[in-house]
């Protein structure tokens, strides 16, 4: 729906918690002076909150946590290399990706609740809450993840990309209720851009802390752990501001009145009756999952198989985030002229050449690691961006968290397909390289599904307004 036009009925919601024209969801109508500067100061709270969050997903998951663990994890290993969680038989260099997947199996579950409870009550912010400041306590508790406290760090990995995982899903879902169609390209790459700048600040300060922990007296151990504990304090600290900003909307009295798991079994059901917007959460699930295994896996491939030290990580993760900060604007720009999918599908061209120049990259050449972390850094954020804005348009009104909660299932870090497929393959040929090329299909699979999707036809279907250029 476009400003102006308004939705009666189950559907319906209202702006802020007093009583007032109901007013689709999904929508934003024509504001008053008011309600525009209201709506203006909920997009910049909103903003902050990928500002609080983002610092876990590139300190701690893309740069520290996956080499530190696997270290800690070999450290605790047998003769053969092998630890044994549960008396289960695991290669010390696959654990940190089986412990990703895990957290997946556990978002998984969790999230299609959080999104049903989220929209049958209305009531999105104590959510929010809970899940960021579950995941905040859970990082800043791997301060203590020392020794051959490897079964630890799984544990606490797996909760804090869990509530992430939540927390991105309810924090995606205010989209289309803060922005009109016509502007979400925009507000969800400034989203995007906001995490990736502090992402991009957090790394300045780590790397000085661990280029210079001998100064500070400390440890290169204490130094990787005070890192991985900062991000956890910087996402509780900053969550207030989203907190304190972002206001709930009112159920539908019918809504409200759904229990969780009815309400979830309405929402598979109705999913059901859109095939052409699970078209796209599926091409979707592939792609992001080749992108957020990338991300996760990268530091793990650049020390373990490159023979690249820390300094250098976190050197080539900055460069991703300062470019990822300019593409994901600059995407943003050219989706208002090419339209969203035609610059999404440009990016995975772009992704599938670089992973695959990936493969062939020299050991101990920081240099041409750095030019591979650029071409990621290039398309890294506006692919994420427009996916999505795109995918907003695609939700039904009344249904944002719901819908939302499968989108975040491949979100960020979370997919589990490509962590396993990394972890198997590196079991089986023992070599990081293979591991890494594996990841190629996601990209050309995820290309080839999504050309395939009519993304005017599917919007139309969703039953919202069809915008000028998509």
């Amino acid at each position: 729906m476009s400003p102006g036009q308004d939705r009666a009925g189950p559907g319906a919601r209202h702006f802020g918690g007093e009583a007032s024209t109901p007013v689709g969801i999904g929508t934003v109508r024509e504001e008053t002076a008011g309600e525009a500067v209201a709506l203006r100061r909920e997009q910049r709270g909103w903003y902050f909150y990928d500002w609080a969050c983002s610092v876990y997903s590139t300190s701690v998951l893309t740069v520290f946590l996956g080499p530190y663990l696997t270290a800690v994890a070999e450290h605790a290993a047998d003769a053969e290399g092998y630890v044994h969680p549960l008396g289960i038989p695991v290669r010390a260099g696959s654990f940190f990706a089986y412990s990703v997947s895990l957290s997946v199996i556990l978002a998984v579950v969790l999230m299609p609740l959080v999104g049903s409870a989220a929209d049958r009550s209305g009531r999105k912010k104590p959510l929010l809450a809970a899940a960021a400041y579950t995941g905040a306590a859970a990082t800043t508790g791997m301060f203590f993840l020392d020794g051959n406290r490897y079964l630890l760090g799984g544990a606490l990995l797996i909760v804090a990309n869990a509530a992430q995982a939540v927390g991105m899903m309810l924090y995606n879902s205010y989209l289309p209720q803060i922005a009109a169609p016509e502007e979400r390209d925009r507000v969800s790459s400034r989203g995007w851009a906001f995490g990736y700048g502090a992402g991009s600040l957090m790394l300045v300060v780590n790397l000085a802390l661990y280029m210079g922990h001998d100064s500070f007296g400390l440890s290169e151990t204490a130094a990787i752990r005070l890192c991985l504990a900062s991000a956890g304090l910087w996402w509780g600290a900053f969550a207030l501001i989203p907190l304190a900003r972002l206001r709930d909307r009112r159920a539908s009295a019918e809504r409200a009145a759904v229990p969780g798991f009815r309400q979830l079994a309405a929402t598979v059901r109705d999913m059901r009756r859109h095939p052409l917007t699970l078209a796209f959460l599926l091409a979707y699930l592939v792609y992001n999952d080749g992108i957020q295994t990338v991300i996760s896996q990268a530091s793990v491939y650049g020390s373990q198989e490159l023979g690249l030290g820390q300094s250098t990580l976190i050197g080539a993760v900055l460069l991703v985030q300062v470019l990822a900060v300019a593409g994901a604007l600059t995407m943003g720009r050219l989706a208002r002229v090419y339209g969203a999918k035609r610059t999404i599908l440009g990016s995975l061209v772009a992704w599938t050449v670089t992973l695959a120049a990936g493969y062939f990259l020299p050991a101990h050449a920081p240099v041409w690691f750095f030019v591979l972390a650029a071409g990621i850094g290039t398309v890294l954020g506006g692919s994420q961006a427009l996916s999505r804005s795109l995918f907003s348009h695609l939700v039904p009104p009344g249904k944002e968290a719901e819908y939302f909660s499968a989108y975040e299932m491949s979100d960020r870090g979370m997919s589990w397909l490509g962590p396993l497929l990394f972890g198997i393959t590196y079991q089986v040929s023992g070599s990081y390289r293979s591991a890494i090329v594996s990841l190629v299909a996601f990209f050309v699979i995820g290309f080839v599904l999504l050309a395939r999707v009519p993304v005017r036809r599917a919007i139309g279907a969703a039953g919202n307004p069809v915008p000028e250029r998509i």
